[in-house]
């Protein structure tokens, strides 16, 4: 039997539904999603298995021009998976014109692997714009194969999962077959709390916060937790405590709510604040969270 292996990279501008789709594809919620820009920080890999291929997506920070040490890591994020992707997808969305980075979008340009630009959003747009859009991007990017895609309904997922399975390359799997991602357990119970914070807080304060599980103990019947939540001034660790402890109370629960669902199993979940000066633009702690790449 011929078994087909290989990385599909998703670049895209922020907040265009690249971790919807990754998630639609994996049929598991691994990337956050909600409203706001910049709410993927890592590169994280998402493994679709079938007896004859292994699908590694991989879902990417949105691409900005940096303005600080954090944002450039989330920058060479994007640039490694330029590096090992065997197709790219690139997704837009209705109305958009180029990336905000030009020099990615020249990259993508002179792509000699497999480029799927996907239009995003399309439930919101007419059939005559829709018509417009594939037009201004054929022209754009000429080598590249256009797929108008909903990836919150669903629509045409299935078709481009599909168009990617014949794309792929003939490779032996590249992660055990029951693997679904390439992060640990407690990556993801950083990023449901990171979730909770992007959903319930305004401003500044979800992109000044970091999350660090220093105890995950897992008995049979339960996983107990202990998370810190980081910030970077002492006025924010007030915000985020709330009055009398109720806004960090809102976090907890409805984090172990939602982490319960993802490991299946009962969640005890202690969480602490602390004031962690600047350390978006502290490479060494940046190394710490796992951002500064090499």
């Amino acid at each position: 039997m011929v078994h087909k292996a290989g990385f599909v990279n998703i670049i895209g501008n922020p907040n265009v539904g690249k971790s919807t789709l990754m998630n639609a594809f994996v049929g598991e919620k691994l990337s956050i999603i909600t409203s706001k820009a910049q709410t993927t920080r890592h590169r994280i890999l998402g493994i679709v298995n079938g007896d004859d291929f292994q699908v590694v997506l991989s879902d990417t920070p949105g691409i900005i021009k940096p303005a600080y040490e954090l944002q450039s890591s989330m920058m060479d994020f994007v640039k490694s998976a330029f590096e090992d992707a065997d197709i790219l997808i690139y997704m837009v969305e209705i109305g958009e014109k180029a990336l905000k980075d030009e020099r990615f979008f020249e990259k993508i340009k002179n792509s000699t692997i497999p480029v799927l630009l996907l239009l995003n959003k399309i439930d919101v747009s007419e059939q005559g714009i829709l018509e417009e859009q594939v037009q201004y991007w054929q022209e754009q990017l000429p080598t590249a194969e256009i797929h108008p895609i909903s990836a919150l309904q669903n629509f045409n997922v299935k078709e481009v999962f599909m168009r990617i399975l014949e794309l792929l390359p003939e490779a032996p799997p590249y992660y055990p077959k029951d693997q679904l991602t390439d992060k640990p357990e407690r990556f993801f119970v950083n990023e449901t709390i990171r979730e909770k914070i992007l959903q319930f807080y305004k401003k500044e304060i979800p992109y000044s916060v970091e999350i660090d599980t220093e105890e995950f103990f897992e008995d049979e019947d339960i996983i107990r937790m202990r998370s810190v939540i980081m910030v970077e001034r002492d006025s924010q660790k007030g915000i985020i405590i709330g009055h009398k402890g109720s806004a960090l109370k809102r976090v907890g629960v409805e984090a172990r709510k939602d982490l319960e669902k993802f490991f299946d199993k009962q969640v005890h979940l202690e969480l602490y604040v602390k004031v962690n000066k600047n350390w978006r633009s502290d490479p060494n702690q940046l190394k710490r969270f796992g951002y500064n790449q090499g």
